[in-house]
């Protein structure tokens, strides 16, 4: 059974880069996951549980946790010489890395949201960590700019998410293919435990917030309502957990659609671009499925900000197909 750094070795040649500068990113990503997964584990019996009584960026209710979780994120990367610039969703601003004299020339970009579905917290429900990289755009001499951090999904040369649940699961793509590592805490390494995922070709589980109904607009409204006509030849049925991490992982396992569109209060949709969308998208596509945010291509939006939001569509090329049908039909 491959650990992820003989699994990354074994397959160096799908990276085009520097296999070290990618141990060096995992490195990162593994020590603050297991930092992370140690103090999720504990919270019932630590006073880091509920809310910090502060509003992050985005205008959110800031759990202790995601503080915890964005700072322990943060000083792992600064830590690995090989990342220039970070940009977190419990961030206003960019974070800059100062260049030091054993930086590899490679060097990278990275989005992440440090704690996906933090309002699950309290109550032992699946959460997670998501996370995308770039190459920066130009050349390691030139100074970090906004415009770094604004390319197209489709430039990723790395996306992923850790999963926080009944295991700790780290799963990512450098575009060959999606893989799953479970962490094995009495070694505190990660495993290969789902080599190559993808989606079933047919799915028949869609995940949306029917709460929102009234506020869905037509297309989104006809498409549940021919989810729930139950016969024979329609045998569809609705999970909803409310953490992207933990639907998106059952859904491309299980085989799902999961949608969270744009509605009457929030018109631009919610997800963010930079640290939900793109990412997951990316590994949509890698594991076959279809990414959209009902119109056009996640991986083909240019951001125009660093928080920026947009509706959400993610899951097997049939489900998605067909709800886009239904907006086209009815929007």
């Amino acid at each position: 059974m491959y650990t992820l750094g003989e699994f990354i070795i074994e397959n160096r040649d799908n990276f085009p880069y520097s296999t070290e500068s990618l141990l060096r990113l995992f490195s990162s990503i593994k020590l603050a996951a297991k930092s992370v997964h140690k103090e999720i584990n504990k919270v019932g019996l630590t006073k880091n549980i509920g809310s910090s009584g502060k509003m992050n960026i985005q205008g959110e209710n800031q759990q202790k946790l995601d503080f915890f979780a964005h700072k322990t994120f943060i000083e792992s990367f600064k830590h690995r010489n090989v990342v220039c610039g970070i940009a977190s969703e419990e961030s206003k601003d960019i974070i800059i890395i100062n260049k030091k004299k054993n930086t590899l020339n490679d060097q990278y970009i990275v989005l992440i949201d440090p704690l996906d579905g933090s309002s699950n917290i309290d109550v032992n429900v699946p959460i997670g960590t998501i996370f995308s990289v770039f190459k920066k755009n130009y050349s390691c001499e030139k100074k970090v700019t906004i415009n770094d951090f604004l390319q197209k999904g489709i430039k990723q040369i790395l996306a992923g998410y850790i999963i926080y649940g009944s295991s700790t699961i780290l799963v990512y793509s450098v575009g060959n293919g999606v893989h799953g590592f479970t962490l094995d805490p009495s070694f505190g390494t990660f495993y290969l435990s789902h080599p190559y995922i993808s989606f079933p070709k047919k799915g028949n589980i869609y995940s949306i917030n029917n709460g929102n109904y009234e506020k869905f607009s037509n297309g989104i409204k006809k498409f549940i309502e021919f989810c729930q006509k139950k016969d024979k030849n329609n045998l569809y049925t609705s999970r909803y957990i409310g953490s992207l991490v933990s639907d998106f992982h059952r859904n491309m396992i299980h085989g799902g659609i999961y949608i969270y569109p744009k509605t009457e209060l929030s018109p631009n949709g919610k997800l963010r671009l930079l640290y939900e969308c793109n990412p997951i998208a990316f590994l949509t596509e890698q594991a076959g499925g279809k990414a959209s945010n009902g119109y056009e291509r996640i991986l083909d939006i240019k951001p125009c900000k660093l928080h920026q939001r947009i509706p959400f569509i993610c899951g097997p090329k049939n489900m998605v197909f067909k709800l886009e049908k239904f907006i086209k039909e009815y929007e």
